[in-house]
């Protein structure tokens, strides 16, 4: 009996969360709460981040490198939850000390992405022993899935001294970046540091990285970090194009997101890869239609 009944249990549930999406109603009456504008706010700066930052981490092959900096900032958090310490600092240590040691590595991907392999299956391991030393479920699962509606003015002042601090450091160096990361032969035989440059830009990966696994979750960090950008190459490569381009689809993704998560009071992360895959979806076809039409 049991077992018969629970599928059309589930089936309900399921179906009143999802009409509940069209609730505009429910939804206007959220957007009163500070709380709620202070998770927008949050999202919208990460998504500028992600979105200035993704064609850059495509152009130079670092994807898996979000993906390390990402989980290892989740080491780096839960270690600091064992020892009483500020889990926000604790996951941007993590973050920051795991990008500078990928960033080390410089641009051979090949030899970048099996240490990052390597060194992330020890990270989660540690990451697991220290979530199991605290014994509280609830936190890890909030760290890899984030919780962007308790963000408050703390985090939401980390995030915008985050995006001040990357989007500065950027605009000092993104002309020799850009020249590093789509021809790096020449750039070096032209004199650019590129292992100075490959350094100091992990390293800002790793602070926007830090602060979206506090948002929407470590498992999640790649559909702001990443996707926008490699959607936006689709269209376009003109980097100012693919620029631009990518800054709107991760907004779009991140406010667009928890806007649909408000009424069917889901998890936030789910809409926002969601929108970030169909962007790209979207993109692709938009891209192999223009490369057909062209030819």
């Amino acid at each position: 009996m049991i077992g018969s009944t629970t599928p059309s249990v589930i089936s309900l549930a399921a179906d009143r969360r999802f009409s509940d999406l069209w609730d505009l109603g429910e939804t206007a009456k959220l957007l009163q709460y500070e709380f709620v504008w202070q998770a927008i706010l949050a999202l919208a700066l990460l998504g500028l981040l992600g979105g200035v930052l993704a064609p850059l981490i495509v152009a130079r092959q670092m994807s898996f490198a979000v993906h390390g900096v990402s989980e290892l900032s989740v080491t780096g958090a839960a270690a600091a939850l064992l020892i009483g310490f500020s889990v926000n600092i604790g996951g941007v240590l993590g973050a920051v000390i795991a990008a500078g040691v990928f960033g080390f590595l410089g641009n051979k991907a090949r030899e970048r992405d099996s240490v990052i392999g390597v060194v992330m299956a020890f990270g989660l391991g540690l990451g697991v022993l220290f979530l199991a030393l605290y014994g509280r479920v609830g936190t890890g699962f909030a760290l890899l899935t984030g919780q962007v509606v308790s963000v408050g003015v703390q985090g939401l002042t980390a995030i915008a001294i985050t995006t001040a601090i990357v989007l500065g450091v950027l605009a000092v160096i993104y002309r020799p970046l850009l020249f590093s990361s789509v021809d790096p032969r020449v750039a070096e035989a032209q004199g650019v540091p590129l292992k100075a440059l490959s350094i100091v830009f992990a390293l800002l990966m790793g602070l926007a990285c830090a602060q979206g696994v506090q948002i929407i979750g470590a498992l999640l960090v790649m559909s702001l970090m990443i996707t926008p950008g490699a959607a936006a190459a689709r269209l376009s490569s003109n980097p100012t194009v693919v620029i631009g381009l990518s800054v709107v689809f991760a907004e779009v993704a991140a406010v667009g997101g928890l806007l649909l998560s408000l009424a069917p009071k889901l998890p936030v992360s789910v809409f926002v890869t969601t929108i970030s895959f169909v962007i790209y979806l979207v993109c692709r076809w938009v891209g192999s239609r223009r490369t057909v039409v062209t030819r």
